[in-house]
This record gives C-alpha cells, structure tokens and sequence, in this order.
C-alpha cells in the first residue's frame, strides 16, 4: 500500500534523482531564455525613464514572462507522444464508477460503450451510481445492468447529495489497483480504457492519468463547435504541454484514472474537503488531482485515451458550467500554495513549479487590471475595444492552429476565432466573479429543490445481476 506516501510531504515516491537534472535544465532552459531575450530586446527597443517608467517596467516583464511560458508549453507540446497500449496480461484490475444525475437515456449509452470496450472481462468491474435522480435515470441503469448481465453494479442513492458523495458511493464498492472515473454524459472509444491505463505498468512514479475530453454534439450548434476547438487546445496543447513536466493540474470528471490506494489514502479528506468554512461540492475533479500532486506523484495525460462528452449548447448554460470551473480553479490553486512551495525547495524548481506560477500569474493579472480595464473601458471605449477584439482574436491564433493539426480541419478551426470574440464580449466576467466568490459550491447546472430527507448518510438500493 502507498498510502503514506501522500501525507507528509517527505514520504513521497519521487525522490530528487526522479525528475532527472536534465529535464530540469530543458524545462527551465526554455522558459528563462526566452524570458531574458524579451526583457533585453523590450529595454534596448525602448529604454523606460520619467514617470511612465514603472508603467514600461511593468509591460517588459508581463510581456516577456507570457512570451516565455508561451515558448516553454510550444517545446513541452511539441515534445510530447502518448504511450501506447500494454498487453492484456499487463493490464492492472480497473474498477470505473460512472456518477449520474438526472442524466435520463444518455448513462445507458454510456455504460453500453464501456461495455464495449477492449478490456478482459475478468480485468473490469463497472458501478453506476445513481445520485438520487429525480428522472428516470434510474431505469436508464436499471436496463443497462440487463443488458450486461454481471458486468455492472447498481448503486441507487435515494438523495442526492451531490457528485462527490455519488463517487464517493462508488469508490467504497471498489476493488483492484486502478479507479476510472466517467462522467455519465460521457462516451468512450474502444481502446480508450487499455491506453488510460497502460501509464500506470509503464512508470510506478504515476499516480493519475487525465484522458482526452472531445465533443460529443458539434452538430448541436454552434457553440458546440466552438467548445470542440477549445477543448482540443486544452488537452491536445496546454495538459500535453503539462503533461511532458508530470504535472497535469486537472484530470477531468469526464474520464480519468487514479492509483486505487492513492485515492484511499487521501479519501476521507477528499469527500469532506471544506473551504473557508464551507464544505466544496464542486471541483471534486481539480481537488482528487491536486492531493495526488501533493505527494511528489506524476500526473500525465493520454492523448490516445479518448472520451466524447456532452457540452452546452446555449448561453446561460456554459455560464454556469464556465464560472464553476473557474471558483474551483482559484480555491484549488490557492490549495496548491503550500506543497509547492515544498517540493520546489526539496527537488528545486521544475514544471509543477512553473504551471503553478503561471496559474497564479493570471488570477493576479485578472485581479490587478479588473478595474483600470473598467475605467479604460468607460473613458476611452474607442481605443478599448478594438484593442481587446484585436488581442482576442490574435491570442485565438494559436488554439486555431493547434485544432487545424489535430484534427485535419482547417475550416473548423475557425471557430477559434468566433469563440474569442464570443469569450470577449459575453465571458469575461466570469473569472471576475469567480475571485471574489471562490468560496461558493453550487452546481448550478443540476440542483434540485431541499429534499425533505435528512443530509446524513443516503439510502443505498444495491442492483447487481
């Protein structure tokens, strides 16, 4: 067992010789020399002095550090090469919990497709959690454990208490040496279990591996297009980027896959994680991965491991969905302070190091320009706007090109562009909001009216065929 592992700090697996000095120097050699280029070339092109100095100071180092983080996750990317598949015999025991809420006919399709998946039967136990659902959800699993005839679990939660507490209902039911956690409005590809998996043979020193998250629905709309596009930026470039320094800082709801003894190491303190007095019901996600962090583990990313997931399709819903990932960013990364700080003074800095100052840079950048942005905005809104659409539509550059690779597509990845202006104009106040209310854990997209019952333990109705 490697519980002990992830508390305290000094009895973690990595020890100083596992991040190797020479992937230190390449991480931090491509992120300083561009850093120092863009401060020598900014003073030498315009050398600062009066009383606009601080303000010139201030725009070399901002500019340079995102021209320097920019150039290390280009290298990083660029660098990076899923693992491949092991042999069956190689496979570890998986157990995967499938939470559902209200989710209605679409967790049947998405148990059906684990079910379908290149796996020894022998290898692979499967748990579906209903989360107390006021629809039919329940049927939905009900029909799926028939159709798969002890393959599956039923688990129904007569309340609902929330994510969390439903994976949490899973988990205590599992077994073997890896858990797979799907979102029930998501669907796997054949190969996608064995390739999630397959980290875990390969290097002992990885404790959690985030799969890759597409759309299920492009033809919905044409936000869903919109979301494709990010999507493959944020997985494809920014988690393989983080991936090549073993730090992937979210391994997402949709599909990822943990060390089982490392989740029950950590589980107690998971499923009753509070924050500023209140108990933190969303993130769950953001939170698991940040304690597998915590202990010196790597967090890496399967880019062959593919999941289709269901996204909004219109506005009020990606608000909602957008400001719950981003309260659970700034509680998580703030959360993220204290055991970095640790490791980089055990082991020095390296990419853990370097993904957290960038997380933190933007929360303060945000904070810091949130109300000189404002005013520009209000007196001189001819010079502002189309400024920021320029910026916005210039900073879409890159995720364009990075889907038009990725997926062979150059025509979809012009929605790269629409979804900058889009974000410009009707998003930015989310991150905004999430800064000063970090502290707040509803859903949001799935809540219920008070249940009469009380919040202590749910009933359980065990369904196993």
């Amino acid at each position: 067992m490697m519980r002990s592992a992830l508390h305290p700090f000094d009895t973690g697996p990595v020890s100083s010789t596992t991040v190797t000095r020479r992937t230190k120097h390449q991480a931090l050699g491509w992120f300083a020399w561009p850093l120092v280029l863009g401060l020598v070339s900014f003073l030498v092109l315009h050398p600062a002095s009066g009383a606009a100095g601080w303000r010139w100071w201030l725009s070399c180092l901002v500019g340079s550090l995102g021209g320097a983080f920019l150039v290390w996750r280009l290298r990083l990317a660029l660098r990076y090469r899923a693992l491949g598949s092991v042999a069956d015999d190689e496979l570890p025991f998986v157990t995967v919990v499938v939470p559902a809420y209200n989710e209605g006919s679409q967790v049947g399709r998405t148990l059906d497709s684990i079910m379908a998946s290149d796996f020894p039967r022998y290898k692979l136990r499967v748990i579906a959690v209903n989360d107390g659902s006021a629809d039919d959800t329940w049927e939905h699993i009900r029909a799926a454990v028939n159709r798969h005839p002890g393959r599956i679990e039923g688990v129904d939660c007569r309340c609902n208490r929330g994510k969390r507490h439903a994976l949490y209902a899973g988990i205590v039911r599992a077994r073997g040496s890896v858990l797979v956690t799907i979102d029930s409005d998501s669907e796997i590809e054949v190969q996608t279990l064995r390739n999630l998996v397959s980290p875990f043979v390969v290097d002992p020193h990885v404790g959690a591996v985030a799969g890759n998250v597409r759309v299920l629905s492009r033809q919905h709309g044409a936000l869903p297009r919109m979301l494709d596009v990010s999507f493959t930026y944020g997985f494809d470039f920014l988690r393989a980027s983080q991936s090549e320094a073993g730090a992937v800082l979210c391994t997402p709801g949709a599909l990822s896959a943990y060390r089982m003894d490392l989740v029950e190491g950590v589980l107690a303190e998971w499923v009753d994680q509070s924050f500023l007095g209140r108990p933190a019901n969303i993130g769950e996600d953001r939170a698991m991965t940040n304690l597998i962090l915590s202990g010196g583990w790597r967090v890496v990313f399967q880019r062959n491991a593919r999941v289709h997931t269901e996204v909004p399709s219109s506005f009020v819903p990606l608000c909602k969905m957008l400001l719950r990932w981003a309260r659970s960013n700034v509680r998580e990364t703030l959360l993220m302070t204290s055991y970095v700080l640790r490791w980089a003074r055990r082991r020095g800095p390296d990419g853990l190091t370097l993904n957290y100052l960038q997380q933190v840079s933007r929360l303060l950048l945000a904070a810091l320009l949130a109300g000189p942005g404002l005013w520009m905005l209000l007196t001189v809104p001819q010079l502002v706007v189309p400024l920021s659409l320029a910026g916005a539509l210039l900073s879409a550059t890159l995720p364009a090109l990075v889907y038009a690779w990725m997926r062979r597509d150059p025509r979809g990845a012009l929605w790269a562009f629409a979804y900058a202006g889009y974000s410009l104009l009707g998003l930015g106040w989310i991150q905004l909001l999430a800064l000063v209310t970090p502290h707040r854990s509803a859903w949001l997209t799935r809540q219920l009216p008070q249940s009469a019952e009380p919040a202590q333990e749910p009933r359980v109705s065990m369904l196993e065929i």
